[in-house]
């Protein structure tokens, strides 16, 4: 239950870095701000972890581990961002929710996780409503798969993440979430700032508006240093597939964000593959059904 509780919050948090990543993509580059965020996230992530578990030296072993954790999640946060420059947030959010599907393949790929028809049937229904939002509930659009330029590049970012969500799983040898957490922001921080400084350099920090200010430190606590232990605490206790299943209420929650923001509600068309995801969420978490997610023997769900 306090798995299910942690991507609830998930969900909602991450639907804050939509609507307000689409208000500034296209003020800062994408390498800039992550840099940026993923340095503000590692500082309260490593304050946490000094107050709670503090960060023991067995945490250092393989250090390659948070490479390649890093790098898989800074490549999905620089891609969403190029991606929001031309993807509308409520469509950004629809491709989020087509992770689950890839995440599916990439738990059975490294864990050897093997997907119920049950949660093959909810995937699929979620993945018909992602892509009636996508395509802006534009039959003729959809018959000649029209997708925007910037859906296709968040979708690859999409990729990354859901790869992530098992390589947590595979790759932490019994370290708390929270120190896990701060290596893989190290890491992926280092690896923004080699690859985004000529971004960085020409970036105008001082006059940048107040609202990519307020972005880039909501994105660093909120949609980065919460979201990431809420989703290592997750992916430690469920299935992969499951755990990103969480991903469908995205849509949703970013409704009521661009509703809050004053930029009015989806129209109703594509309200209903809204509710396909809604309804592909509830299969997942069905209790009777979705619960029986067969893993390898020796692959214990802990």
């Amino acid at each position: 239950m306090r798995g299910h509780l942690a991507m609830l919050c998930f969900s909602a948090l991450v639907a804050g870095s939509f609507s307000l990543g689409g208000l500034v993509a296209n003020e800062i580059a994408p390498t800039a701000l992550n840099a940026v965020r993923f340095v503000i996230a590692a500082v309260v992530i490593g304050v946490a972890a000094l107050a709670t578990t503090g960060l023991p030296r067995s945490a250092a072993q393989a250090p390659w581990r948070y490479l390649v954790l890093g790098g898989l999640f800074a490549t999905y946060f620089v891609l969403m961002f190029e991606g929001l420059k031309t993807a509308p947030p409520v469509s950004a959010a629809a491709v989020f929710t087509l992770t689950p599907v890839m995440a599916a393949v990439a738990g059975w790929v490294l864990l050897r996780q093997v997907t119920t028809p049950w949660m093959a049937l909810a995937l699929a229904v979620g993945g018909a409503g992602a892509l009636w939002v996508i395509f802006r509930a534009d039959l003729v659009a959809l018959r000649a798969f029209e997708i925007g330029q910037g859906e296709i590049i968040y979708f690859w970012g999409c990729a990354a993440h859901a790869i992530y969500t098992p390589m947590v799983r595979k790759l932490n040898r019994g370290e708390p979430a929270v120190v896990f957490t701060f290596g893989m922001l190290v890491a992926g921080g280092g690896l923004l700032w080699v690859y985004g400084w000529s971004d960085i350099r020409a970036t105008d920090w001082a006059n940048l508006r107040p609202v990519v200010w307020i972005t880039i430190f909501y994105v660093a606590i909120f949609a980065s240093a919460a979201t990431f232990v809420l989703l290592q605490f997750a992916t430690l206790h469920l299935p992969a597939a499951k755990v990103m299943a969480y991903t469908y209420l995205t849509p949703s929650w970013v409704i009521v964000w661009e509703i809050a923001l004053g930029h009015g509600a989806p129209t109703g068309l594509v309200l209903v593959g809204v509710a396909l995801t809604v309804v592909a969420l509830w299969m997942l978490l069905d209790v009777g059904k979705s619960d029986t997610v067969m893993e390898t023997k020796g692959l214990d769900d802990a």
